[in-house]
């Protein structure tokens, strides 16, 4: 199938490692110029060259995304380096476990407000494309009860009702918002390795979980986001995608 990307401009934030950089060279194989930012000018440097390698235009930059200017910034100048923007993702994450006012701050400055930010100063460039496209990633924290009372799963709960919003807002724009709602997903890069080799109990919990018997690989989300992000998912907007092996026990409608 052609997903219809060659020549598209992807600018995604928190890309530099885990799911994030699995999506950029997903969608740099389909041919889609992509910008990622991320805190360590190290990581951001080796995806920008793995990137390069497959051909297509690529920018970065190391930032803080809880600076408040910063990811504005970042959107208006890569989208100037690419020439536009027809894709925005933001992949910034952090989840401190606890239910206190430093990690709902945390939580909020540190995922949250990036996002909404980034899609503010991404929007003009969204409107001008033939084929402006918003992920937002959610978490099955935000669908189910997940590791009791903890900020990360409430406020991944508003990153869906969010995206609905902007679905409705954007569509007489010609642009979309679908939200994604991953389960466990194993990356070499991501949190997961960490926690099998120090909390290989918990680990096997949460595997023991999921009646696929396995976490999704970071390619299979990726697949299922770029589709999502891609002009050949043109009709649809305002969805929220579970894709988690099962792991929820919920009716999905």
């Amino acid at each position: 199938m052609d997903l219809g990307l060659k020549g598209k401009k992807a600018i995604l934030l928190g890309a530099n490692g885990g799911i994030g950089r699995v999506v950029a060279h997903t969608l740099a194989k389909e041919g889609c110029d992509v910008a990622i930012c991320g805190r360590s000018q190290d990581k951001v440097d080796k995806v920008v060259a793995e990137l390069s390698k497959i051909g297509v235009k690529t920018y970065g930059e190391a930032l803080d995304v809880s600076d408040a200017e910063t990811v504005p910034a970042f959107v208006e100048k890569a989208a100037g380096e690419l020439g536009g923007c027809d894709i925005f993702i933001s992949f910034t994450s952090v989840n401190p476990g606890e239910d206190t006012d430093a990690a709902w701050e945390t939580v909020l400055g540190t995922d949250i407000l990036p996002m909404r930010r980034g899609i503010a100063a991404a929007r003009p460039f969204l409107a001008k494309s033939e084929d402006g496209s918003i992920v937002c990633i959610s978490s099955t924290g935000a669908v189910e009860e997940f590791m009791g009372v903890q900020p990360y799963n409430a406020l991944k709960a508003a990153v869906i009702n969010y995206s609905a919003a902007l679905s409705q807002a954007l569509a007489t724009e010609g642009v979309r918002a679908n939200c994604i709602t991953p389960g466990p997903v194993w990356t070499e890069d991501g949190p997961w390795p960490q926690i099998k080799e120090g909390a290989p109990e918990f680990f096997d919990q949460i595997v023991g979980a999921i009646p696929a018997g396995r976490m999704t690989t970071g390619e299979e989300l990726a697949n299922a986001i770029v589709f999502t992000a891609s002009p050949a998912c043109k009709a649809m907007t305002g969805a929220n995608i579970v894709v988690d092996g099962a792991f929820t026990k919920r009716v999905q409608f």
